[in-house]
């Protein structure tokens, strides 16, 4: 298993595109054949998406956000700022974890897929991506 980690700045508002960081530590390992790569966020207030940017889908996800998870001061959760409770249910909705196939070594998403960390946080923008890539049986 090969294994590694990538450091991102989620300045928010709430996506950040992570694609080319995963596809270049994907690169730069080498990967020969097929496998699957699991990326994992270990952060209490975040979450791992694939979806669609830059066409108003984050803007939408920010609205559907408020929606499901109103930032408000309701939730028991007691620390950080006023609202942050519902951050701490994000990881809930929206998984830590993701696991994508590799063929013949290279990363397959879809088209106008990418890999995103939604992050409500804004007491802490430093987060830190896992990534193990497992070698396919042959």
């Amino acid at each position: 298993m090969k294994k590694g980690k990538v450091d991102v700045d989620t300045p928010g508002p709430l996506v950040t595109n992570i694609t080319e960081q995963v596809t270049r530590w994907a690169e730069e390992q080498q990967l020969e054949g097929d496998g699957l790569l699991h990326v994992f966020l270990p952060h209490a207030t975040a979450g791992l998406a694939l979806m669609e940017t830059g066409t108003g889908s984050d803007q939408d996800l920010v609205a559907a956000m408020e929606r499901i998870l109103p930032r408000h001061d309701r939730y028991r959760h007691s620390h950080g700022y006023e609202v942050h409770g519902r951050d701490h249910l994000l990881p809930v909705l929206v998984s830590p974890s993701l696991i994508l196939p590799v063929h013949e070594g290279s990363l397959v998403i879809g088209t106008y897929q990418h890999v995103v960390i939604v992050d409500p946080n804004r007491d802490n923008n430093h987060r830190t991506v896992i990534l193990s890539f497992l070698e396919g049986g042959g």
